[in-house]
């Protein structure tokens, strides 16, 4: 736990320590059921192991919650403290993608417990227990439907509502995220998928009581492995696309070697720009691959005028300005991308209507455009290349508020201040070249401890500071149309 800030250990310790008072009663108490806290908790424990299956590729993706069944099965069956004990080894046991694993493990069981208690609690205060009955065993009631629905659903809505706020209070601490939106983008997304966990859980339980017993019960872990395995496929297939946009990007990067790793941070900037904007967390991802990919219609400019050193001419320019149509057409068959295309093929337009390929202007420019459009010139105004030195992120944040209302949108401007003085840029440092970094707790607006900047040449405001020699043509081809020339602001 030395990496986290002293407010998220703070929080993880009483988490924790909220969990272990859950179980102590079931652990210390007389009247727990242990035999069935034993097998579905052993259940529960071979359910998790069984997503490294050989069967499920190799490895079913972490956190993807398919057996989540068997602990509320133990919700609808046991009580509060029984059920929290239940999701404690499986929990404990499963996979932790990134270090430390230790503590994330303990930090997956502290949740699944609290969540558990917590949907126990509320079943039992519906009636649920009484609701569910004891089948049709000798003095047993049959279970009552369909009123016994609504205790179940409630509660696995509860679970679903405790799990996701301790996961938005882990990033509101680790994180400083808003906790406003880590807490509504992963709540809309396992709202749903809990439902139906709860509706499998509830047949779970149903068969546990009845006449056949918990071999009964074990029926219903079928389809959810099943679901599993469909899950890892795609899982797997959203691998290959990702390994696709990779080869793309590196192919640019080849290409165009004054930008390599450009693609990658307006990818993050962007991504930065739409959580503040409070995107959902889908549209986030395809803001992050329209960032990736802006550029990739340079695989079909002629490496020349990538590399050529003098201005461009007339005709040059006219090759240069069709990348974004190139582009387009490159990611046209890439279903999955969804609006990135648009973003990928209007990122070089101005709002004040006087950018390529098609002049729009306003709200006619897509949302992701202007997004990227913003991304593409911080990074290209912080980034350290051959002809011109990096600027402190304090003065290209103010260059963009300076531009914005003619080429970008005021908003996007603001949303990318607002990230940055917030996290600060902390983008990947590559081999190649020596990036800006700002400080967490830095103000956006701080100056900076780098030498004053040059003036700007008269005419060339996206990019200050770039020799007048080439700052015309590089700024075509590496700012994203920031600088169109002598007599404008782009």
């Amino acid at each position: 736990m030395r990496g986290l800030p002293p407010a998220a250990r703070a929080y993880v310790l009483c988490a924790v320590l909220g969990a272990l008072a859950c179980v102590l009663p079931a652990l210390l108490g007389s009247g727990t059921p242990r035999a069935a806290v034993a097998l579905l908790a052993v259940l529960y424990l071979a359910c998790e192991l069984a997503k490294v299956c050989p069967r499920l590729g190799g490895r079913a993706p972490e956190g993807i919650g398919a057996f989540f069944p068997v602990v509320l099965a133990a919700v609808f069956l046991l009580p509060p403290s029984a059920a929290a004990l239940v999701a404690l080894p499986g929990a404990l046991a499963g996979a932790a993608a990134e270090p430390p694993a230790a503590v994330r493990r303990v930090w997956h069981g502290a949740q699944q417990a609290l969540a558990a208690w917590a949907a126990g609690g509320t079943f039992a205060l519906l009636g649920g227990p009484a609701a569910l009955g004891g089948g049709a065993r000798p003095g047993g009631a049959v279970a009552d439907f369909p009123y016994v629905m609504l205790p179940a659903a409630l509660a696995a809505v509860v679970f679903c509502l405790v799990l996701t706020a301790l996961e938005a209070g882990v990033l509101a601490t680790a994180e400083r995220r808003p906790a406003a939106t880590a807490w509504r983008a992963p709540l809309a997304l396992s709202l749903a998928p809990h439902c139906v966990h709860g509706l499998a859980g509830l047949m779970m339980a149903v068969l546990w009581r009845s006449p056949y017993g918990p071999p009964a019960a074990l029926l219903v872990l079928l389809p959810m492995y099943i679901s599993c395995w469909v899950f890892a496929q795609y899982h797997h297939e959203r691998a290959a696309h990702r390994a696709t946009i990779r080869a793309l990007v590196q192919a640019v990067d080849l290409k165009d070697r004054y930008t390599r790793g450009h693609s990658e941070r307006v990818g993050q900037a962007s991504a930065m720009i739409a959580r503040e904007l409070g995107m959902a967390e889908d549209r986030l991802e395809v803001v992050r691959i329209a960032g990736i990919l802006h550029d990739v219609g340079k695989l079909g400019v002629p490496t020349r005028l990538l590399r050529k050193d003098g201005p461009l001419t007339p005709e040059e320019r006219r090759i240069i300005e069709l990348h974004p149509e190139y582009g387009h057409e490159m990611v046209r068959g890439i279903g999955f991308l969804g609006e990135a295309r648009s973003a990928i093929l209007h990122h070089h337009e101005r709002v004040d209507g006087s950018g390529y390929p098609y002049g729009l202007s306003g709200g006619q420019i897509p949302v992701l455009a202007r997004v990227v459009a913003v991304a593409d010139a911080f990074d290209a105004m912080t980034s350290t290349r051959s002809y011109s030195r990096a600027r402190p992120v304090p003065t290209a944040l103010g260059e963009l508020e300076r531009c914005a209302g003619a080429q970008f949108d005021p908003d996007m401007v603001g949303a990318l201040v607002r990230a940055i003085g917030r996290h600060g840029w902390h983008p990947a440092v590559t081999s190649d070249e020596e990036l800006q970094v700002i400080p967490r707790s830095a103000p956006a607006a701080a100056p900076a401890a780098a030498p004053p900047a040059p003036p700007a040449p008269t005419g060339l405001t996206g990019l200050p500071g770039l020799p007048a020699q080439n700052a015309e043509s590089r700024a075509h081809r590496d700012a994203g149309g920031a600088t169109t020339g002598p007599g404008g602001t782009g």
